[in-house]
C-alpha cells in the first residue's frame, strides 16, 4: 500500500441517491468556482446509454469539463478497481492545471476504490440478500447459478452449482458493486493523494421517491424505450453486466413478454426506489460524510457556502 501522504491536497466529494439532485448541484458549484467534475457513476461510463443513465447534457458537459462519461462501450470490461486507479490520475492532472475536481456519483464502491483502495470487501445488504434467497426458492438455485455464471464467470467455475451461499453471495456483491467478486478479490489496495470532502444530498424520503418516481416518467418520455431498442439493435446481448441495470432490464422483460407496459414502469419505480434505498445505506456507514437535505432552508445557494466554510476549516 502507498504510504500516506501528509501534505494531502483536497477534493470535494458529492454524494447521494439517485435523483435526489447531485448532476443539478454539481453543476451550480463548478458554475461559481474553477472545477472539473469527475464522475463516479458505474453507468454513465457506457456510450449508447444516456436516458436511462441521466447523464449529463452535451450541453452542461460543454459548458464544464466531465471525466468518465461515455469512456467505453456497453460490452467492454470496466471495473471499480480500474476506476480507481485511472480517476486517481485525472485528479491529479485536474490539480496540476490549477483546477478543483469535484467528485460526483452515487456509486459506492467507486468512491471506495478511489479514495480506499480495494483492500477487502465489505458489500453487504440484508434486503437484497433476502430477496435473492426468495428468487432462489422461486426460480430454482439453478437459475440464480445461470446468471452468475454470465455476471461473474471466472467465479462460477470455482462454486459447486449447489452451493447456495456462495451463488447468492457473489450475486449480492456485484448487484452492489456492479463488479465481479471474483475482480474485487485480485484487486491490490492503493489509496489516494488528496483530502477527500465529502458532501452528502438528501431529502425527505417520500419527497425522493416522487422525484424517483417524476424522473421515470420523464425518461420514458424522453425515449428511454427506444434507446434500449436501439442497443438491441445493435446487437448487444440483453445479459451484459452493463444492460443489467434499473430501466435497461425492465424494458428488455417488456420486449421479451415477460411484463406488460404499466408492470414494466411500475418495476422499474419500485427498483430505482430500492436502489436508492441501498445507496442510502452504503453512504450512512461512511460518518465522514456531511449531510445537507435538499429543502427550502439548504438551497444550493446555502450548501455551496456552507462548503467553502467547510474548505476553509479543513
Amino acid at each position: 500500500m502507498r504510504k500516506k501522504d501528509e501534505t494531502k491536497r483536497k477534493a470535494l466529494i458529492i454524494v447521494g441517491p439517485t435523483g435526489v439532485g447531485k448532476t443539478n448541484f454539481s453543476m451550480f458549484y463548478a458554475r461559481y468556482r474553477d472545477c472539473e467534475i469527475v464522475s463516479a457513476d458505474s453507468r454513465q461510463i457506457y456510450k449508447y446509454m444516456d436516458i436511462g443513465t441521466a447523464k449529463p447534457s452535451l450541453a452542461e458537459r460543454d459548458m464544464i469539463p466531465h471525466h468518465f462519461i461515455d469512456i467505453i462501450t456497453p460490452e467492454q470490461y470496466y471495473s471499480a478497481g480500474l476506476y480507481g486507479k485511472q480517476a486517481r490520475k485525472v485528479i491529479d492532472d485536474i490539480v496540476t492545471r490549477g483546477k478543483d475536481p469535484v467528485v460526483v456519483g452515487g456509486a459506492g464502491f467507486y468512491i471506495r476504490a478511489l479514495v480506499e483502495g480495494m483492500f477487502d470487501i465489505e458489500a453487504h445488504d440484508e434486503s437484497l440478500k433476502t430477496e435473492l434467497q426468495q428468487r432462489s426458492i422461486e426460480k430454482g438455485l439453478d437459475v440464480l447459478y445461470d446468471h452468475l455464471k454470465k455476471i461473474d464467470p471466472t467465479l462460477a467455475t470455482r462454486i459447486h452449482p449447489n452451493d447456495r451461499q456462495r451463488i447468492l453471495r457473489a450475486i449480492e456483491v456485484y448487484e452492489i458493486t456492479g463488479t465481479p467478486l471474483s475482480t474485487l478479490q485480485s484487486l491490490d489496495s492503493e489509496t489516494c493523494n488528496f483530502k477527500p470532502l465529502y458532501i452528502g444530498l438528501t431529502m425527505n424520503r417520500a419527497k425522493l421517491y416522487r422525484h424517483i418516481e417524476q424522473r421515470v416518467d420523464d425518461m420514458l418520455r424522453h425515449g428511454l424505450i427506444d434507446e434500449v431498442r436501439q442497443l438491441q439493435q445493435m446487437n448487444y446481448d440483453k445479459n451484459l453486466p452493463s444492460l443489467q441495470t434499473v430501466g435497461y432490464r425492465e424494458v428488455f422483460q417488456f420486449f421479451d413478454g415477460e411484463l406488460k407496459e404499466y408492470e414494466m414502469i411500475d418495476l422499474i419505480k419500485k427498483n430505482t426506489r430500492n436502489y436508492a434505498k441501498r445507496q442510502l445505506t452504503w453512504f450512512n456507514k461512511n460518518k465522514n460524510i456531511k449531510w445537507y437535505e435538499i429543502d427550502k432552508s439548504h438551497d444550493f445557494k446555502y450548501i455551496l457556502n456552507e462548503i467553502d466554510r467547510e474548505i476553509l476549516l479543513r
